[in-house]
């Protein structure tokens, strides 16, 4: 079936007064055949969009949760064309979109457009690419665009408010605000400066904005949709279940729980 991209999702699940779910798993850990699983059950669960990363070696926004599904990822001999084949056979199979996170060097290395052609070509809709600076967005905005691609971009709280602006005009999909100042990863509290920022991100655009890193529990999630959020990013605390189960079922088991249970905290 032909999925919708992230933008109308978000317009649908607005018209709905619904708030978007939005799970990150690093893929390849424990291994690409349970990603594969795992994104089905993502998706049956009830997710509306997933978040998937491509394993980097050296990747600088990750926290040490992710890092380490990575390093595993990498370890088993993951790699991008082996996502690539994996999605192709698993995203027709989804009814909710995937969005590819991964670092700029991945795309560098390939060249922009044949980049974007090729996860087109496996049915990704959008991607995030967290660490590519805004003055170098340009050629990647319009080799996205030329191929059907949503470029989700990032503004944190130190982000300056006129360069979070230009942001967040050229973001597409949604606007992906980092919670907490530092790297990914399950914390205790979600950053009461979430608020302030949400605030003054929705009065520059209106654009729906995804808040992550951090979010861990229901509780979290809660907050995040109370403060105004038009989705919730889940990470560290979803790759973790995946990553420390004794085996990949029991792993996925958890994974449906744990999603549940997020999917009951939203509205």
């Amino acid at each position: 079936m032909e999925t919708v991209g992230l933008s109308e999702t978000f317009t649908r699940l607005k018209k709905e007064g619904k708030v978007a779910l939005i799970p990150f798993i690093t893929a390849g850990d424990p291994d690409l055949s349970t990603t594969a699983e795992a994104l089905k059950v993502l998706d049956s669960c009830g997710s509306d969009i997933i978040e998937l990363g491509v394993p980097y070696s050296d990747p600088l926004a990750d926290g040490p949760v992710i890092q380490a599904a990575a390093t595993r990822a990498l370890a088993r001999g993951t790699n991008f064309d082996g996502v690539i084949s994996m999605l192709k056979e698993v995203i027709p199979q989804l009814s909710c979109p995937i969005a590819l996170f991964t670092y700029y060097n991945a795309i560098l290395k390939r060249g922009t457009g044949r980049f974007m052609s090729i996860i087109r070509d496996s049915g990704v809709h959008g991607l995030v690419v967290p660490d590519v600076p805004l003055e170098e967005t340009e050629t990647l905005r319009t080799e996205a665009k030329k191929h059907g691609i949503e470029l989700v971009l990032l503004t944190t709280p130190t982000t300056p408010t006129n360069r979070m602006k230009s942001i967040v005009e050229a973001a597409e999909g949604f606007v992906y605000l980092v919670s907490s100042v530092g790297v990914t990863g399950a914390r205790a509290s979600v950053s009461v400066k979430v608020e302030a920022l949400l605030k003054e991100i929705k009065e520059a655009t209106n654009k729906p904005v995804a808040v992550g890193f951090g979010i861990s529990k229901p509780e979290h999630v809660k907050q995040v949709v109370a403060w105004g959020a038009d989705g919730v990013i889940v990470g560290s605390a979803i790759v973790k279940l995946l990553g420390e189960a004794k085996t990949p079922e029991e792993g996925l088991k958890e994974l449906e729980n744990f999603t549940l249970s997020l999917k009951s905290a939203l509205p």
